[in-house]
């Protein structure tokens, strides 16, 4: 089995690549610039196609779309959210995930019943309008849509595609305070990713195997 996983280097991404090569699976985790796992930045997208062709070769059981950004947690809704920070966001939490799937299609058709798995966040759900956090909120949202559609045009190759939300992480994104570790995050995540088949395709779950309303 063969697991690719962005933004692998922190957070959540680090402990699924962990638990992943504690189990023995052949992973690829990412990082932007250089370091200990393969170098892509998911906004380049010569970084995203750099990578892939380097793996021609490879057949991948399970792409995971992790690599994200919330940038604009406490902006000022009078003068805050600037339009770069609008663009890096959208940029890394959606056009980054698509440009990754589009690039390692050729990847996942190689294996036998691949899976697509996007890190959203319950965020994004229509279901949730507290206020705050607009460009992280949209762009889960997007990444939500993005997820469904794709689950709806794979479906026919055997591609499964599941959108989820990790929980409230204690990240440096999710804070000193949420609800629980990467760890127990990234076991629940692992858990829902070997369930995902084409009979729930386009699935949006939590963590803890709960179902979402989009």
């Amino acid at each position: 089995m063969h697991v690719l996983i962005t933004g692998a280097n922190r957070g959540i991404g680090k402990a699924m690549l962990d638990q992943y090569r504690a189990a023995g699976a052949d992973v690829t985790g990412t990082q932007r610039g250089i370091g200990e796992l393969a170098t892509m930045d998911v906004t380049d997208p010569a970084s995203v196609t750099a990578l892939a062709t380097s793996m021609a070769d490879t057949a991948i059981d399970l792409l995971v779309c992790n690599a994200g950004v919330y940038a604009d947690k406490g902006q000022s809704l009078d003068d805050g959210y600037p339009h770069q920070m609008w663009a890096d966001g959208l940029a890394t939490n959606v056009t980054g995930a698509f440009l990754t799937v589009q690039a390692f299609l050729p990847h996942l058709r190689r294996a036998k019943a691949g899976k697509i798995a996007i890190i959203a966040s319950q965020m994004g759900s229509d279901t949730r309008a507290p206020g705050g956090s607009y460009i992280y909120r949209a762009s889960k949202a997007a990444a939500l849509n993005l997820g469904r559609n794709l689950a709806t045009d794979l479906k026919a190759e055997g591609i499964s595609v599941g959108i989820y939300h990790p929980g409230w992480v204690r990240t440096d994104m999710g804070g000193a305070a949420a609800e629980i570790s990467v760890e127990e995050s990234a076991t629940g995540l692992i858990t829902r990713f070997a369930a995902l088949s084409p009979a729930n395709t386009g699935c949006f779950e939590t963590w803890d195997g709960q179902q979402h309303p989009y």
